[in-house]
């Protein structure tokens, strides 16, 4: 696979940034013909991991609002919404909604990034949760944990695109 099949193949991977599949191209981190999950996973994650942290910051702020304006105007990536809808976030009472949009409001209002959690598995109730709970974390560690989501969101992406062995 070339540098350009690598990049329109992978490059969605972590969300708008395609640079993290482009970067781990050119370390060589992820060539060969047997790709597979793992090794395209730890290839991405390598090269996300040593961008500085405003290209970091970048990632996290491509990151939709959960339930919000995007998914309203159905302007959400592909994966995105299939992964909001697979937790119920496309079918919320007006109440349930109201709350999720205040709690990101806050939420990029304190951190100057929106909250970021890999939904699949989880139902409204579970990330509601997590995200009350997430809020009243200091920055560095909301930092953190969300590079840790983006990573996760990363790998169920790739296990829809690749074998896993």
């Amino acid at each position: 696979m070339n540098r350009t099949e690598f990049v329109d193949r992978f490059g969605g991977v972590f969300e708008h940034s395609p640079f993290i599949a482009e970067r781990a191209y050119d370390d060589d981190l992820v060539r060969g013909e047997h790709l597979n999950v793992d090794r395209v996973h730890a290839g991405l994650v390598a090269a996300f991991r040593v961008a500085s942290d405003e290209e970091k910051l970048g990632v996290l702020r491509a990151h939709p609002d959960l339930a919000g304006r995007l998914a309203i105007a159905g302007e959400l990536t592909e994966d995105s919404a299939r992964e909001q809808a697979g937790a119920g976030l496309d079918r919320l009472s007006p109440e349930e909604h109201q709350r999720f949009t205040d709690l990101n409001s806050a939420y990029l209002e304190k951190f100057g990034f929106p909250f970021i959690i890999a939904v699949r598995g989880l139902g409204k109730d579970d990330i509601l949760a997590a995200f009350e709970t997430r809020i009243g974390n200091s920055r560095d560690d909301e930092f953190a944990t969300a590079c840790e989501q983006v990573e996760k969101i990363a790998l169920l992406r790739l296990e829809d695109l690749l074998p896993s062995t």
